[in-house]
């Protein structure tokens, strides 16, 4: 077979001059480099480079790509454990005003619920641009998650006992605001 260079002669592209120069050049070349170099190749060089730098940024990407599968896995997660446990308000008839990205929000709830908010047994969910109220266990567990989520959830009070409240028997006026 054919060198190229014999076939670009045969085509008349190259001229018999111009090889013979550039055959003259390689034999110079090979004469000038001491036994056993090997001989460098720009090109095959700028090639591994181009390819160590293209898996770098593919190693990146698939990185990104990962982080937002887990960004996204988190948020139906999130988005589960929301609907699944969400308390009902459709009987709420007071509203509740909390913040919420430096602006007040108003939520509708009845009394217990206010009680409970106010007392951190349940707390404000921000999920689909929606106001969800949860109980303080789930709302917990949707802050390892992602704590954004939960808007409102106040400490309980140490000196809160609940259910054994010793003052549980004594009511409280209806004309009595503070």
């Amino acid at each position: 077979m054919a060198s190229l260079q014999d076939q670009l002669l045969k085509a008349g592209l190259a001229d018999e001059k111009k090889a013979k120069t550039i055959r003259s050049e390689k034999r110079k070349q090979r004469k000038q480099q001491p036994k056993g170099a090997v001989q460098v190749n720009e090109a095959e060089i700028r090639a591994r480079q181009a390819r160590e730098e293209k898996a770098e940024r593919d190693r990146q990407l698939n990185l990104e790509r990962q982080q937002a599968a887990e960004r996204k896995a988190i948020q139906a997660q999130i988005r589960q454990l929301v609907e699944s446990n969400r308390l009902d308000r459709s009987r709420g008839e007071t509203s509740y005003q909390f913040v919420h990205d430096k602006k007040i929000k108003k939520i509708f709830v009845d009394d217990k619920m206010v009680d409970q908010l106010s007392r951190g047994r349940l707390a404000i969910v921000h999920i689909n641009d929606n106001y969800e109220i949860l109980a303080e266990g789930v709302a917990r567990k949707i802050m390892e998650r992602d704590e954004n989520a939960v808007v409102v959830l106040h400490d309980r009070n140490k000196d809160d006992v609940g259910e054994d409240d010793p003052y549980a028997g004594y009511e409280i006026p209806d004309d009595l605001m503070w």
